[in-house]
């Protein structure tokens, strides 16, 4: 619970510094957290830190998804203040590991796991990314996972 925790804290700090910017996204990722909870029928106990992260996870993703379709439609600033909030969460997020250290995370669990087959994709991407416990990012794990099984 240390990262509702921080985000609470966080959210009143900008909200008596007048963050606008801040103070919406963080409501924002509030509200994911509790729509998470209501979904898991866990209002009560809550949402453990993993479960956490890969809501943040989404909803950076989905900030990244938005700024490349605003910069596609030609409209910089929308695609500039999406950036920005993908920025404010990823604050909260491990640090993201590197691609060599994907790669390496990739064939260790194909060689643990007897994973040669391409049907097996989804087996070596879930291992993956229990093991990386939400530092790596999705995208590049099954880029890897696809090269990896097509070996």
């Amino acid at each position: 619970m240390k990262i509702k925790k921080q985000l609470e804290a966080d959210l009143k700090t900008a909200m008596l510094a007048g963050e606008k910017n801040k103070v919406t996204t963080l409501r924002g990722l509030k509200s994911s957290i509790l729509n998470a909870e209501v979904a898991e029928g866990s209002r009560e106990a809550g949402l453990s830190e993993e479960k956490i992260i890969s809501v943040f996870s989404k909803e950076a993703k989905k900030r990244q998804e938005a700024a490349d379709l605003y910069t596609q439609a030609g409209n910089n600033e929308k695609a500039q203040q999406e950036l920005v909030e993908k920025q404010i969460i990823a604050g909260y997020l491990p640090k993201q590991m590197s691609e060599a250290e994907i790669q390496e995370l990739v064939t260790k669990a194909a060689n643990e796991n007897n994973l040669t087959e391409p049907k097996q994709m989804g087996q070596l991407i879930a291992a993956v990314k229990q093991e990386s416990k939400g530092a790596a990012d999705g995208s590049v794990i099954a880029r890897f996972a696809k090269e990896q099984l097509s070996k």
